[in-house]
């Protein structure tokens, strides 16, 4: 009697804590799925605000001139592309002047990590006649038009926007492979969903752009490990929605060797942990306290990686009791809906559901990571950069 009592409360633990992400994944699938709300199209190109690319970058000599290339020839008008080399020792600085980019260095020991550049950064657009100032990794390359429909979209009236996230180099790897299609889900499907239901967006950390007066009311001082979700949520706690620009993409350079999966997995899952025990408290309070538009971004906040919620939806499957196995068979159906709609977003359906093949694998890797993630999560975590490689294929 007692060990059923014991399985039954483990139920109930495990179906608290996989139901966020399943109400997550339920809402915004369903939404992403309906007709989008068409946006107008602006061909003034004469009265675009001017607009500041911002790039920080930190020992990027092999790819911040393929990234500066790309957003040279990007269309648009009245924009500079600012490159903050951020504790640089290598020739970030010289090949990004080489390139075309204004160059500020930004080298203090005692200021590590991306949200020390941006806010470097930031300050020093402010201080010119920018109206708006878009961040993109070194790393990445853009769609040629990405530039300009930012530009449209604040002239329109938004105040902050993300664009599409996606994998540049999704062919290298299975493990870039299995990234691709999680970039679709994470990156798009779910964005796209916030988006349909007038829900802001999300900042993801790489194509997101912010508007002056959003940079002067709430000034970029977010300096964890995820300071792109640690700014999101004070845009939304201030009620500032983040558009999603759907249209056009920019796409960044993952890792393909293990040992950069692993460093730039832990400082993401651990940063959002981080977050989870920091603020979900305030946001539960918000939510308690009436403002219900907060409930989103706290289910957001509180969802388990994929991979954790398969291995605790599994490990209900084998308790004796039958409601628990039909949740976890209606889990796996919110799951799998979920997947097959982020394949169905992008090119090469077939070719990304493969992928799928090496998620067993890829789930024991990310359970053999929990002790570094937890490690990651804490306060005084350092900020540790992912290795890049020259691309393979020239640009």
């Amino acid at each position: 009697m007692l060990a059923s009592q014991i399985l039954f409360i483990l139920g109930l633990f495990l179906v608290l804590a996989t139901l966020p992400l399943l109400a997550e994944l339920m809402a915004l699938t369903g939404a992403a799925l309906a007709p989008s709300a068409r946006v107008g199209k602006d061909d003034g190109e004469s009265e675009l605000p001017l607009l500041t690319v911002l790039v920080p970058a930190h020992n990027e000599e092999a790819l911040i001139a393929r990234c500066i290339r790309s957003l040279r020839s990007s269309t648009g008008a009245g924009f500079e592309v600012l490159v903050i080399a951020h504790n640089c020792s290598d020739a970030t600085a010289t090949e990004a002047e080489a390139a075309g980019a204004r160059v500020l260095e930004l080298n203090d020991p005692d200021q590590r990590g991306k949200g020390c550049a941006l806010s470097y950064g930031f300050s020093a657009a402010m201080a010119g006649n920018s109206q708006a100032v878009l961040v993109i990794d070194a790393d990445s390359v853009v769609d040629p038009g990405l530039i300009a429909t930012v530009q449209r979209r604040f002239k329109s009236g938004a105040r902050a926007v993300q664009c599409r996230y996606e994998v540049y180099n999704s062919k290298s790897s299975g493990r870039t492979r299995l990234m691709t299609l999680a970039f679709y889900a994470f990156n798009i499907i779910r964005p796209r969903g916030r988006a349909r239901l007038g829900l802001s967006a999300g900042i993801l950390g790489n194509g997101f752009a912010l508007h002056r007066d959003v940079l002067m009311r709430i000034p970029y001082i977010a300096h964890s490990v995820v300071e792109d979700l640690e700014y999101h949520l004070a845009l939304v706690r201030a009620d500032i929605c983040v558009e999603f620009i759907d249209t056009d993409a920019v796409r960044g350079e993952m890792p393909v060797t293990k040992k950069s999966a692993e460093t730039q997995r832990a400082r993401w899952e651990g940063g959002r942990l981080r977050m989870m025990k920091q603020w979900a408290p305030e946001l539960m309070g918000d939510v308690l306290r009436g403002q219900t538009r907060l409930m989103e971004p706290l289910l957001d906040l509180v969802s388990l990686p994929i991979a954790l919620e398969v291995t605790l939806l599994l490990v209900a499957a084998c308790l004796p009791f039958l409601w628990f196995r039909v949740y976890v068979l209606a889990a796996f159906a919110v799951l799998f809906a979920h997947v097959f709609t982020a394949a169905l977003s992008g090119p090469g359906f077939w070719e990304t559901m493969r992928a799928l093949s090496t998620a067993p694998a890829y789930v024991l890797w990310k359970l053999w990571m929990l002790p570094k993630i937890w490690r990651t999560s804490r306060a005084n975590a350092a900020w540790v950069r992912t290795e890049r490689v020259a691309p393979a294929d020239g640009q």
